[in-house]
C-alpha cells in the first residue's frame, strides 16, 4: 500500500487540510497542504474552508487552531507529542507571577498551552515577538514567557529594561552552543549563519556579533519562516543553520542548487518527530485524536492569539 497516496484520497474525502511544522519529518511535509512555522500555520487554520484540520506538530499547536476554529474538527495523529518548552510553566505559575506584577502585561509566546493563553494579554511567535512587545507602551512592565532565549532576545533588540523574562527553555535549542557554532562556521568557512531567535547561544551571539567578531559573519537571527525566505533570495550558495534539524528538508527542497549545513545533527525534537505517514494514515482514516479546548478557556485564550495574527 502507498501510504502517501492513502492519505492524499482520505484527505480529498474528509474535506481535510493537513498542516505540518518545519521541524516535521519529509514524508509528512511531503504530503501536507501546506508546511510553515507557527504564524504561518495558524494563520491557515484561521481562514481555511476545510471540515477537518489535521496538525503534524506538537500539541499546543493543534490547542492554536481548535481555539481558531470551534466549527471544525481539530486532528493531531499523536496525542504524545508535546513541547519542553510549553510545558515549562503552568497555568498556576502563572497566576502567581502575575499576582507579584499586577500591573504587567503578559506576552507568551505560542509555546504554550491553551490555558497559559488564556492567562495572557498577546500571544507571539518568534517571528513577531520584536513587533508585538514594541506595540506595548514603553512605561508597561512586560513578564515575557516562557523561551528565556527569545525574551532575552527580545529585550535585547527593544532595549527595554522592563521586561521580566521566565526562565524556561526548548531542549533542542538549549543544547546549541557556541563552540558547536564556531565548530560549524569553521568547517564551512564562506557559508552564511542562520540561528532562530530561541537558540541557546543567541545572547553570546549577539553580544559577539555586535563586537564584530569574526565568527558571526553574515550572521541572521530568523523564525524558521525567515530562514525559509532569505535562503531563497540570498545569493549565497551555503548555510549553517543553527535550529531543529527538520528545517533542512524544505530549505533543501526549496533551494537545490544550495548547501545547509547543521550546526549539529543531534538537533533534534523528539516530539516533532513522533508523527509518521503510518500515523498520519490511521488518524485520517479513523478519525483520531481530536484536540478540543474548554469554552471559556477558548474564548480567553482567543484575544491574545487574535492580537498574535494581528501584529506581523
Amino acid at each position: 500500500m502507498d501510504l502517501a497516496e492513502e492519505v492524499r484520497k482520505l484527505r480529498r474525502e474528509r474535506n481535510a487540510v493537513i498542516l505540518a511544522h518545519n521541524y516535521q519529518i519529509s514524508e509528512i511535509q511531503d504530503v501536507a497542504d501546506l508546511v510553515g512555522d507557527s504564524l504561518g500555520l495558524a494563520r491557515e487554520a484561521a481562514k481555511t474552508t476545510a471540515d477537518v484540520i489535521v496538525f503534524c506538530g506538537v500539541h499546543f499547536m493543534a490547542e492554536t487552531a481548535a481555539i481558531l476554529c470551534p466549527d471544525k474538527r481539530v486532528l493531531i495523529p499523536d496525542l504524545e507529542a508535546g513541547c519542553s518548552l510549553a510545558d515549562s510553566i503552568t497555568r498556576e505559575q502563572l497566576v502567581s507571577w502575575k499576582a507579584e506584577h499586577p500591573d504587567a502585561v503578559v506576552v507568551s509566546y505560542v509555546n504554550t498551552s491553551a490555558e497559559v493563553k488564556a492567562e495572557s494579554d498577546y500571544c507571539c511567535t518568534s517571528t513577531n515577538a520584536v513587533q508585538v512587545v514594541e506595540s506595548i507602551p514603553m512605561d508597561r512592565e512586560i513578564l515575557f514567557l516562557p523561551d528565556m532565549f527569545l525574551g532575552t532576545y527580545v529585550r535585547r533588540v527593544t532595549g527595554r529594561k522592563n521586561i521580566r523574562v521566565w526562565w524556561g527553555e526548548c531542549h533542542v535549542h538549549a543544547a546549541i552552543r557556541p563552540d558547536n557554532i564556531i565548530q560549524a562556521r569553521n568547517a564551512h568557512p564562506d557559508a552564511e549563519f542562520l540561528i532562530h531567535p530561541e537558540c541557546g547561544c543567541v545572547s553570546s551571539t549577539m553580544y559577539l556579533w555586535s563586537e564584530g567578531d569574526h565568527s558571526t559573519r553574515d550572521a541572521k537571527i530568523l523564525s524558521t519562516g525567515g530562514m525559509v525566505k532569505h535562503a531563497a533570495e540570498s545569493s549565497s550558495k551555503e548555510f549553517v543553520v543553527a535550529t531543529e534539524t527538520g528545517i533542512l528538508h524544505p530549505l533543501r527542497q526549496q533551494n537545490p542548487n544550495k548547501s545547509f549545513f547543521p550546526v549539529s545533527e543531534a538537533n533534534v525534537c523528539r516530539f516533532m518527530k513522533m508523527i509518521t505517514l503510518e500515523k498520519l494514515y490511521r488518524c485520517l482514516r479513523d478519525d483520531v485524536f481530536e484536540v478540543t479546548v474548554e469554552e471559556e478557556t477558548a474564548k480567553r485564550a482567543l484575544l491574545p492569539i487574535e492580537r498574535m495574527l494581528e501584529i506581523a
